[in-house]
């Protein structure tokens, strides 16, 4: 875990809590080192999330939070592998009585790799990137209690909410603080992390260099290289050849095979918090009614499909809630697979002899896979599917800007993201006015158990309506050398932390 070198007091402390948090302690691989790590180390990385550009609200995609975030930008506030929140570029902050203004305290002696050091306007401004209309930041909805933001010197920011947000720290941490001088944000960068970005090669590779002077501890390897492939055998293959050192996330149980019971390799299971969603456009019909959607979740064998993607790996999930987060409840048997009860509830919606909608299918995987067994599956309770293959950017455009669908297939990766069922405007188009003032009650919360609660009853809502189909939770799971050590295991939305990777 990266250390703040001697800075204030406060730092000397924020190091203290830093080493307990660490990465993870759920099977982080950092303990098992028996030979002296080199802090030269090439650290090769194999992942089949490339970058589409390199900003997080421009359309740049998974891989740019799993090699950036954190390693190239950092925020006020960091998102452990754990779940855990703690300061980063926030040296302290307070809340006012009223829960509506949060004075941030800024770090002494940050810079930007470019040498400008961080102000408080920056922080501002980077703040007004996420909010901006032309954002395609997933949080962006988040900041809309947000009403302004002052800064009365270089190290005081100052933020003042038209209602409580008891997620207000939580949701800063998804903000990278970027430079307000920095050019095209999209092929430059311009951050606080322990990298720079040094070589692109697109469609094959991105390079993190070590940044000497980061403002904390330095990275525990010189560099670090993401080698992309759009094909899962080809990524184990290069592992098996040394190509790379570490996958940041295996896609089949079939791929793990090769490294079970071999001592040159580690198989690291974590917790995730991606779920694989059959969407429907809750607009339209006859996806509007609560009893199809219902007949349809209850249709799919999700067992029998999970086993078929990942064999004994992953989990069932009822709702959008994952088990890390606290208002987690297992509500898998409210829409359980029952082909009978899934033709009685279409009979009595008016389908008895079912219908036929078009299934909006990223061309990745595990998408069509997914969408052949769904399309089987509901073919035996008389609904045709038609599957309309699409790219990651027309899904983007189509789907989630236009509303464009019907239903669609997606994984969302997000922790704590139950919330968006509340935004009758999200892409879904779930509309349940209760829902959206629990939402709303649960971030005006005063105590996280009085949150809880509210989001506990939206979650059974949800799963009630049937407001989409959640048809599992992935494995997380890491493979690397025997050799590298110190790699994150929960990769908690998507994020991938290399600064603690070390190779003996």
């Amino acid at each position: 875990m990266r250390r703040p070198r001697s800075l204030t007091a406060a730092a000397a402390l924020f190091a203290a809590m830093s080493l307990v948090a660490a990465c993870g302690s759920s099977g982080e691989s950092g303990d098992t080192s028996t030979g002296e790590a080199s802090t030269d180390a090439v650290i090769r990385v194999g992942s089949i999330y490339e970058p589409q550009n390199l900003s997080n609200v421009d359309g740049g995609g998974q891989g740019v939070t799993e090699a950036l975030n954190g390693n190239v930008y950092e925020s006020l506030f960091r998102l452990t592998d754990d779940g855990e929140l703690e300061n980063l570029l926030a040296e302290d902050y307070s809340i006012s009585p009223d829960g509506l203004t949060y004075t941030v305290t800024l770090r002494e002696g940050v810079a930007f790799h470019s040498g400008r050091p961080v102000t408080s306007e920056d922080v501002k401004s980077s703040v007004e990137r996420v909010t901006a209309e032309s954002s395609q930041s997933a949080r962006k909805s988040s900041f809309e209690p947000l009403a302004s933001i002052e800064t009365p010197d270089e190290r005081t920011v100052v933020f003042t909410l038209a209602t409580p947000s008891i997620s207000f720290p939580y949701n800063l941490s998804y903000v990278w603080i970027v430079n307000t001088e920095a050019g095209d944000l999209k092929t430059e960068e311009d951050g606080t992390g322990p990298y720079t970005v040094g070589d692109w090669t697109r469609g094959s590779s991105l390079t993190l260099n070590r940044w000497d002077e980061y403002w904390g501890e330095p990275a525990a390897n010189a560099e670090v290289v993401f080698q992309y492939f759009t094909d899962a055998s080809a990524m184990g293959n290069a592992l098996l050849t040394n190509e790379v050192d570490v996958l940041t996330s295996v896609q089949s149980p079939d791929a793990l095979a090769q490294f079970e019971d071999n001592p040159d390799y580690t198989i690291a299971e974590g917790t995730s918090t991606t779920k694989e969603l059959l969407a429907f456009n809750d607009r339209v019909a006859p996806f509007d009614d609560v009893q199809v959607r219902k007949a349809v979740y209850s249709a799919i064998d999700r067992e029998k499909l999970l086993s078929s993607i990942w064999g004994d790996y992953g989990t069932l999930i009822g709702s959008m809630v994952p088990p890390t987060d606290p208002w987690y409840e297992d509500l898998t048997d409210v829409n359980p697979y029952d082909p009978a009860l899934a033709e009685k509830l279409l009979a009595e919606a008016g389908h008895p002899d079912g219908f036929s909608f078009t299934l909006d299918t990223p061309t990745y995987d595990p998408h069509p896979t997914v969408a052949e067994f769904v399309q089987s599956e509901l073919a035996k309770v008389g609904v045709t599917v038609e599957i309309n293959p699409i790219s990651a950017d027309e899904w983007y455009t189509k789907v989630f800007q236009e509303r464009d669908f019907e239903a669609t297939l997606q994984e969302h990766v997000n922790d704590r993201d139950v919330v968006w069922y509340g935004d009758p405007d999200f892409y879904w188009g779930y509309d349940n006015p209760q829902v959206t003032a629990w939402v709303q009650e649960a971030e005006q919360a005063k105590t996280p158990e009085e949150q809880t609660e509210k989001l506990l009853q939206v979650n059974r809502q949800i799963a009630e309506d049937a407001a989409s189909a959640w048809l599992y939770l992935y494995p997380q799971i890491v493979v690397s050398s025997s050799d590298v050590t110190g790699y994150p295991v929960n990769g908690l939305n998507s994020q991938f932390f290399v600064y603690d990777i070390t190779k003996g």
